[in-house]
């Protein structure tokens, strides 16, 4: 029975990282709610389901100490590669977001999830995945979602994905407060319009 890290691998192994449905290489959008953060180019921060992301590319000119996760042991790998002959500040991790993290992870600043909550559809999955929010990000820490929003897809490679509204997200990160948000419509690789949520939350003292 294939699964979940299975169905990424595959994904991951077959398919141009330019053909990738959330490919992107501006991503003005998330330094737009990045920015607002002091110092988050020295901050320690952790990108949840980084698949090979160029994202990597842009918080790795910074002196950002990266923690880089997917479940997916293919797509770490090929990060790995991207990096062997470069200078890095990363840890890398593959596991199931929505299981407990390493204890010896914490203290995160700033939790970057860009379209991966949204892949979680089991309730136990979805506790999971918040219980390590709470428990990583440091008190007066950050964390940054991007998810498809009400008007969103409501499937993505070929997966069922849960969609998210502002109320489900503050139910969920009781221990934050909203800094800010914003609707986006990403227009990915095949032309088709994705409406995303964008939300930053800071940790309560």
């Amino acid at each position: 029975m294939k699964t979940v890290a299975d169905h990424w691998n595959e994904i991951f192994q077959k398919t141009e990282e330019e053909k990738l449905g959330w490919h992107e290489n501006d991503y003005a959008q998330t330094l737009k709610l990045l920015n607002p953060v002091r110092e988050w180019k020295s901050a320690k921060i952790f990108v949840s389901g980084v698949g090979t992301s160029a994202l990597v590319d842009l918080l790795s000119e910074t002196n950002a100490e990266l923690v880089l996760n997917d479940i997916s042991s293919a797509a770490i790998e090929k990060l790995k590669q991207r990096y062997r002959n470069k200078k890095q500040n990363f840890k890398w991790l593959c596991q199931d977001i929505s299981e407990p993290l390493p204890v010896a992870l914490d203290d995160i600043d700033i939790w970057i999830d860009r379209a991966v909550l949204h892949f979680l559809t089991d309730e136990y999955a979805i506790e999971g995945y918040f219980r390590n929010v709470h428990a990583a990000v440091k008190t007066g820490g950050y964390a940054l979602f991007a998810e498809f929003s009400k008007t969103g897809a409501t499937r993505c490679a070929g997966l069922d994905v849960r969609r998210y509204d502002l109320d489900d997200l503050k139910k969920h990160l009781t221990a934050f407060e909203l800094v800010t948000s914003d609707e986006y419509t990403y227009i990915n690789p095949t032309g088709n319009p994705r409406p995303y949520l964008y939300a930053l939350f800071k940790k309560k003292d």
